[in-house]
């Protein structure tokens, strides 16, 4: 009885010990929630840029939130660079919301359009990038209606 309480003991030390050393990256997985960056690009790394509105192409960018999207990721592209996307993109080799606006992905993209238009609006009304994650993570972001997201400045 003693060998099984001390072995019980042991396997729960090592378990909340563990847990320090596990990476919000690591735990935010096992919950599902896609990649990001916990903090803002290093000073002087180099990032794809954002597309910018000579190089989108006609035939993606159909409704006039499509191009308005992609005008206000390029004002705020530090900020997406910490933003998970949930349409699941990672699983393709994105890091971050800013990696969809890196392309023409996002203009096919419901769920990129519309965290792109919350993400901007909280970042206006001057919450932290950590904050609008939690409101990503919460879901928060479907509630924005892409017909009238092309008033969002």
């Amino acid at each position: 009885m003693k060998r099984l309480l001390m072995l019980a003991l042991v396997a729960l030390c090592s378990i909340c010990l563990s847990a320090a050393w596990i990476s919000p990256q690591e735990e935010d997985a096992g919950q599902g929630i896609p990649a990001y960056h916990p903090a803002p690009p290093r000073k002087g790394e180099k990032l794809p840029p954002i597309l910018p509105p000579d190089v989108l192409w006609q035939q993606n960018f159909q409704q006039p939130f499509q191009a308005h999207a992609y005008e206000l990721a390029s004002k705020i592209p530090n900020v997406l660079h910490q933003e998970p996307c949930y349409c699941y993109c990672d699983r393709m080799g994105h890091k971050s919301l800013r990696s969809c606006y890196e392309t023409t992905h996002a203009a096919n993209c419901s769920a990129c359009l519309k965290e792109l238009f919350y993400t901007y609006q909280e970042h206006k009304k001057g919450k932290t990038a950590a904050q609008i994650r939690k409101g990503i993570i919460k879901g928060d972001w479907k509630q924005i209606n892409l017909q009238t997201a092309t008033a969002i400045n």
